[in-house]
């Protein structure tokens, strides 16, 4: 009998929950401490009914009602404690994790994908301890923790580490619904048990179909995804992730039972979620024979798995066998092979680009191809689907093109989950989707956050005015911790926000907001380019600086008289309608408007001469007698080139104060020359060009 059936009369929210409360004003303090117990207890036995026997007895609505009433009663009386199942939500931020020493180690398991190997494996073990039952379960590919308890209470969780020390992860594994706050039932007074974390595949499809849609990279595989998510700084952001656990071994405790299997079957009494697929087998054969039945049933599982863990039953067996300095001699992995190139497609997402072009992604269940485990392919265009006739539920043999980027080759084996259709709205916006020939894109603009943020990753990359240090990562940081909105907020930074950001210190924030400060006067070609304009980018940039001198002169030719603009190299019929268009947005119009109140393009003088022409310099770092942008403004000027980043073409590295690693790096693969700042000056003079700026 269940706590829910012995204990319904004592605790009114186990059986039949009230679905209305007293005010929270009426309650004593007294009243609020004896609800909160009944209501921690209660809801403690709907997480075990639901993780762990996957038989609940009340309905969601209800189960929500009485967790939030139990919030408001904790924060109302000041009544909050760790155990609470209240923590699940989150607490605050973590500054770092603490290392602390695992109850006892956290070895690997030795393994091979040949059943050879398994074999011999049983033949020592029997050579050694005697006839033996084994245990079989799953291999679960996700997380592996120490969960440790004290009178019951969860005390701490470690990530694995290196066996013998990991990150104190407690605040994280609170926030996951199937670890449990307090355990149940008659447990021991001490126990560390081990468990898997990992994120189902159902969920892990969803959550990275949401990465792209919010135009974020999706997380190659469950593991990943689980590795990233527990050891998150914000407790909340591993709350909003779904997560799950199984239990699966004995550590130490103060109590132990003489058989793994013992230990299993105590587990759910005490709240601890065990995987149903455990089995006991008199032999290698049945283990064997087990391995096989999972390795068919693999893909209809809804977590992750690369093998079977066959492992000794009896303790004083494993005793008796010991352990090497790196794994247990009582246990041994059987292995799956690896899904090559063949795969499934779960989902498809759509990912909107900078210019608001709508990409269909396939999101597959996991699959290498060429060493590399690939979880997305694009699909390239609404017409590349149809000719392909790609849908959601399609077996299809995946590629790399060049080795990078996969896509879908071809269609293996038909689905039966329906025909894909290109969403009519953009699933970031919700703008309306058009179609324009083959492709097709958000008319969203830079009021689609998508694009916004993707705008301001282009603002700050190599074809824009070279912020280093604002990479893709940075930005997403920035953007997610709302500092940014728009490419005008980056000239709003301060420093103490830069400095409370995971992974930035005073040094990367001073000189982060150097690199913009110096951009306030970005030459007008780089300023053009820098927008996102579709179709425009440095060369066709520079031309319209060439012709019409300010950014207000561009602006007003493309509204009024876009035809002029096909009078200049590089602008047709179709890129003239384009600049046309991203100016006629009202919402690409305010953006423009807002990033001039802080920038002030400057013309470029194409007047200078020829000096430096066939001589390309890249920049890095603060100059002290000039801004990058007028170093920059000086190459062009005199017919040299200046791009945003190193490549085999580059004949000059100019180096400043507080240079970025990414560039000089670059220079000694491609054997660049590098100048100081006083050594690029001189060049100047050499060549006959006025440096222009003492």
């Amino acid at each position: 009998m269940s706590l829910a059936d012995e204990n319904a009369d004592e605790n009114p929210y186990l059986r039949e929950p009230p679905t209305d409360f007293e005010p929270l004003e009426e309650l004593t303090e007294e009243d609020a401490r004896e609800q909160i117990e009944l209501l921690r207890e209660a809801i403690r036995e709907h997480d075990r009914r639901y993780y762990v026997e996957n038989d609940p007895v009340i309905a969601d609505r209800t189960y929500d009602a009485l967790f939030a009433r139990l919030q408001d009663l904790e924060e109302a009386f000041d009544l909050a404690h760790p155990d609470s199942p209240t923590r699940r939500v989150g607490g605050d931020p973590i500054e770092a994790f603490e290392t602390v020493e695992h109850v006892a180690p956290m070895l690997s398991i030795e393994g091979s994908g040949e059943a050879d190997d398994v074999r011999e494996f049983d033949e020592r073990v029997r050579r050694e301890v005697g006839e033996v039952e084994y245990v079989c379960e799953p291999k679960f590919d996700g997380v592996s923790m120490e969960f440790v308890y004290e009178d019951g209470s969860l005390e701490r969780a470690v990530t694995r580490g290196d066996g013998h020390e990991g990150d104190d992860v407690t605040p994280n594994a609170r926030t996951i619904g199937s670890v449990p706050g307090r355990l149940h039932g008659d447990h021991p007074d001490f126990l560390a048990v081990r468990g898997e974390v990992y994120m189902p595949k159902d969920a892990f499809q969803a959550h990275n179909r949401e990465r792209v849609e919010r135009g974020e990279d999706p997380f190659a595989n469950p593991r990943n995804a689980t590795a990233g998510t527990i050891r998150q700084l914000d407790p909340a952001v591993v709350a909003d992730r779904p997560l799950e656990v199984f239990f699966f071994d004995v550590l130490e405790a103060s109590d132990l039972e003489d058989s793994h299997r013992g230990e299993l079957e105590r587990f759910p009494a005490w709240g601890l979620r065990v995987n149903e697929r455990v089995e006991v087998v008199d032999g290698v054969d049945e283990a064997i024979d087990y391995r096989d039945r999972l390795l068919e049933e693999r893909d209809d599982l809804d977590y992750e798995i690369d093998g079977v863990v066959i492992k000794v039953d009896d303790r004083s067996a494993r005793k008796e066998l010991g352990r090497t300095a790196r794994h247990d001699r009582w246990a041994f992995a059987y292995k799956f092979p690896a899904r090559s190139e063949v795969t499934r497609i779960a989902d498809v997402a759509v990912q909107v680009g900078r210019t608001g072009r709508v990409t269909p992604v396939a999101l597959l269940e996991p699959v290498d191809v060429g060493g590399v485990t690939v979880s997305r392919a694009s699909l390239h265009n609404p017409e590349e689907i149809a000719a392909k006739n790609v849908d959601v539920g399609d077996t299809v043999r995946v590629k790399r093109a060049g080795d990078v980027i996969p896509y879908v080759e071809e269609v293996i084996e038909k689905g039966s989950e329906g025909h894909y259709e290109l969403p009519e709205s953009c699933p970031v916006c919700d703008s309306q989707i058009e179609r324009d020939g083959p492709m097709a894109f958000c008319t969203g603009g830079l009021a689609c956050d998508a694009q916004r943020r993707r705008s301001i990753e282009y603002y700050a990359g190599d074809d824009g005015l070279d912020l280093e240090g604002l990479g893709e990562k940075s930005v997403r940081q920035l953007v997610d911790a709302g500092l940014v909105e728009t490419v005008a907020d980056l000239y709003g930074l301060e420093r103490e926000e830069l400095v409370e950001l995971e992974g930035w210190g005073e040094t990367s924030a001073t000189n982060l907001l150097a690199e913009i400060e110096d951009s306030r006067e970005p030459p007008l070609a780089d300023f053009l380019s820098a927008l996102g304009i579709p179709q425009v980018g440095p060369a066709t940039a520079r031309e319209l600086a060439a012709e019409f001198g300010t950014v207000e002169a561009v602006r007003e030719t493309a509204l009024e008289e876009p035809e002029r603009l096909e009078a200049v190299d590089d602008v047709g019929e179709t890129v003239a309608r384009t600049i046309h268009d991203f100016f006629a947005s009202e919402a690409n119009a305010a953006v423009v408007d807002d990033v001039l109140e802080c920038v002030s393009p400057r013309e470029t003088d194409r007047a200078g001469g020829d000096e430096l022409e066939g001589l390309t310099f890249v920049f890095t770092g603060s100059l002290s007698g000039m801004t990058r942008a007028e170093a920059q403004e000086t190459v062009e000027a005199h017919g040299g080139s200046a791009t945003g980043s190193v490549s085999g073409n580059t004949d000059y590295l100019v180096v400043g104060e507080n240079p970025g690693t990414r560039k000089r790096e670059d220079a000694a693969e491609y054997d660049v020359e590098t100048l100081e700042e006083d050594e690029f000056r001189a060049l100047l003079e050499r060549e006959g060009v006025a440096v222009g700026v003492d």
